[in-house]
């Protein structure tokens, strides 16, 4: 694999030129109208500058632990019906048991926003969001935004975006997606797979590649070249769900006969629409891949980056494994004891769960490959598990029509109905001091359901659905889908929707003003938030120093699912793997704050501000009442990897946050959802901090600050003496996301 230091040309869809060589090619800035990225943008783009997208998106897509949160602040805000189609399926509460009625009441909200709104809804158990997605909603050239980070549609020439629910919310009352023009980067697919290599193999060999050096960082990446005929529609999809591991923001394929087949296959011949680069086009970087190269991979505990082939972990198992605890004790904060050497049994690790599952795993081929390999074997009595998730009933329908379930199911793997639970800890859990493999989409720390904070910790580690099956045909010995010589059957697809038809409510568009929406007793509203304050002060509250903070560790998955619409509820679990005295921390300097809103004072709420105060005063005397907002703010070096959740933000807003202090933001989703809630996205360079956990800081003149687009803003560190000053950056903001930010969240701006 080559990453290439310069931009370069693709000249007839195949070669792959440099600058210095590129002769009387045309210019870069002509020929980078030409990417397929480009088009869809400008077809979609309200600006008129393409510099500037305003972006207005052809369908939206949510499940049931954000689609609650987005209609609610979308009705606080004006909303009468969905002005575009907005599917709400329900993957991720489907269990329906934890805390009582609370995941179904979740449900029956969307059943009856769906009817009084106009949209679409999937009931539990009939797909995982993605896999509708594909099967019901994309289209060549069409854009798609959904509330989950794994919205991915590129290989079926759909561009595809992952943002957190205010996003949507701007999207249901007409406004647009803001974004400069992304960078594209062209992923040059040559040669062809080697038998036993699948789309997760591709998938993690790229993640390694580009992760840490930001390679695609915000950008979109295209695949195109020669080696992309050579893959299969499933294969792609396999490939492009991935993507989101490498933060890219988006996604797009070249698109020929094999994708035009999956629309014929679905029943949606019209969809399809021919994608590929202009004779020149010119991209800003390029990934360059042998196919016949990669091979069977794994990506181990607690990173998708974190990769490694499978044969190169078996022979060199005690160095790797060595390095992986190294690597752990960041993540976990030496909090707990942590080992996986002591899985390694007669010289080969031992894995006590597999899991092909959701919208990465749980594809036909994918799934029929696995049976093809476990045909006639046994999983073995021993600890070993194998669980099989469909990633949608027409697929479940299919496999068992052709007889690959009653296969998987005699050697001893369990079939389970479509549901996400897997990939965040909602679903298998593995038991305590477990290692659990993969066909999902991320191995962060404690995802996988185990809770840190009470002493438990399990791991998983990513891989191809075919390795996972080789393995489990050993008994759970680590074993590479290469060293199956056998046969694959190849299965033919075929695809019925009357499940569908027969259960998902569609609306056409139509909305029923007269629909009472059905709510629950865990389902409340957003509470009140103020304005941004003329001066602030805020409370360190965290301090996190690991290179990367997950939005997984900013508010935990799993069993808080049952609360996400329950903004209250959901924030008393922000940080509590990884900092639990945080949201005490937090509520305690909120009230200063709640005591300001209810014009009372805030020094009788919280005592310990008045020195404070009053080293304050000494500099700034006019600070107090009636210019003086107070709350908390968290440090972390580059906060918001992974899942697209608004409530990694929300929750710290409706505990009293203002800001968020980082060195950079490893997502755009995550920082929108920041700005989005009100919150400050600081920026900080790198080196010594000027504060510390617990230290007040001071903001001066902040609105203004924000209001005027300062450059530079001035922070104060309020020692016991006097004041430290330091520097904080905002980076680039629209006018809009400046003017959420001083009215005090999105909900705000939108009743102006």
């Amino acid at each position: 694999m080559k990453l290439y230091d310069t931009g370069v040309y693709l000249v007839n869809g195949r070669d792959i030129v440099e600058p210095p060589q590129a002769g009387n090619l045309i210019s870069p800035e002509e020929a980078a109208k030409n990417t397929i990225a480009y088009g869809i943008l400008e077809a979609h783009n309200t600006s008129g500058n393409m510099d500037k997208l305003q972006i207005k998106f052809d369908k939206l897509t949510s499940h049931d632990i954000t689609f609650v949160g987005i209609i609610q602040t979308a009705r606080a805000s004006g909303l009468e019906k969905f002005p575009v189609p907005y599917v709400l399926t329900n993957c991720h509460n489907s269990l329906c048991a934890v805390g009582g009625t609370i995941n179904e009441d979740d449900h029956m909200f969307g059943l009856t926003c769906a009817k009084k709104y106009g949209g679409v809804y999937v009931p539990p158990h009939q797909a995982v969001i993605h896999q509708f997605a594909r099967e019901m909603l994309a289209g060549g050239g069409r854009m798609i935004l959904g509330s989950d980070s794994h919205t991915r549609y590129g290989a079926l020439g759909t561009m595809a975006m992952g943002e957190g629910g205010p996003e949507l919310v701007k999207q249901l009352l007409c406004q647009t997606y803001d974004i400069n023009m992304p960078g594209v980067v062209a992923i040059y697919l040559k040669g062809t797979p080697r038998p036993g290599v699948g789309p997760q193999d591709v998938a993690l060999a790229i993640i390694g590649k580009v992760f840490a050096n930001g390679y695609v960082k915000n950008k979109v990446m295209e695949f195109v070249g020669p080696g992309v005929a050579n893959l299969s529609a499933d294969f792609r999809i396999g490939i492009d769900v991935m993507t989101t591991e490498t933060t890219c923001l988006s996604s797009i394929w070249q698109t020929d006969e094999k994708i035009e087949e999956f629309y014929e296959i679905h029943g949606r011949s019209e969809d399809y629409k021919e994608l590929k680069p202009g004779d020149v086009a010119y991209y800003d970087g390029c990934v360059e891949i042998d196919l016949s190269e990669i091979k069977p991979m794994i990506a181990m505990p607690f990173h998708p980056s974190n990769t490694y082939t499978i044969d190169e972990l078996n022979a060199n198992l005690d160095d790797i494994l060595a390095d992986v605890e190294k690597k752990a004790q960041v993540s976990l904060d030496n909090k707990v004891p942590f080992t996986l050497r002591d899985k390694v049994i007669d010289g080969r690790l031992y894995v006590e769960q597999g899991i092909i599952a959701g919208c990465a795993g749980g594809g036909f081929e994918n799934i029929c490959a696995a049976a093809d390999i476990l045909r006639g074997s046994s999983i073995g009595a021993d600890a070993f598990t194998l669980s099989v998730y469909p990633a949608s009933t027409p697929i479940y329908m299919e496999l068992a029509k052709n007889g690959v379930l009653a296969e998987l199911l005699a050697t001893g793997a369990v079939v389970k109905t479509a549901f996400c639970g897997p990939c965040f800890g909602a679903g298998d859990t593995p038991a305590n001091n477990a290692f659990s493999i993969r066909h999902t989409t991320r191995n962060f720390p404690n995802r996988e359901g185990s809770k840190i904070q009470n002493g438990q910790i399990s791991s998983v580690a990513l891989m191809d659905a075919r390795s996972i099956a080789a393995t489990a045909a050993n008994k759970g010995f680590l074993t590479s889908a290469e060293e199956y010589t056998g046969e694959y059957t190849n299965q033919k697809y075929f695809f019925d929707k009357t499940i569908y038809d027969n259960r998902v409510f569609d609306s056409k568009g139509v909305a029923d003003p007269s629909v009472e929406i059905q709510f629950g007793p865990n389902i409340k509203d957003w509470p009140t938030m103020a304005a941004l304050a003329e001066n602030l002060v805020l409370k360190v509250v965290s301090e996190i120093h690991d290179p990367v903070t997950t939005t997984d560790e900013l508010i935990p998955s799993g069993e808080t699912s049952s609360y996400r619409s329950n903004p209250l509820g959901l924030a008393e679990f922000t940080l509590s793997r990884k900092d639990p005295a945080y949201v005490g921390r937090a509520k305690e300097i909120q009230k200063a704050q709640q005591a300001i809103q209810n014009d009372q004072c805030p020094l009788e709420a919280v005592p310990e501000l008045k020195p404070v105060l009053e080293v304050i005063h000494k500099d700034f005397p006019d600070t107090g009442k009636g210019n003086l907002g107070v709350g908390s703010t968290i440090f972390a070096v580059k906060p918001g990897d992974g899942s697209a959740r608004e409530q990694a933000a929300s929750c710290q807003k409706v505990l009293g946050g203002w800001a968020n202090i980082a060195n950079e933001y490893a997502t755009k989703r995550y920082r929108s959802n920041l700005i989005n809630w009100g919150m400050l996205p600081f920026l900080i360079p790198a080196g010594d901090l000027p504060f510390k956990n617990g230290d007040y800081l001071f903001f001066p003149g902040i609105r203004k600050a924000v209001e005027e687009k300062a450059e530079v803003i001035k922070g104060y560190v309020v020692g016991d003496t006097g004041l430290k000053e330091f520097d904080v950056t905002l980076g680039e903001l629209t006018d809009d996301e400046r003017e959420i930010i001083l009215k005090g969240c999105l909900i705000n701006y939108n009743r102006r």
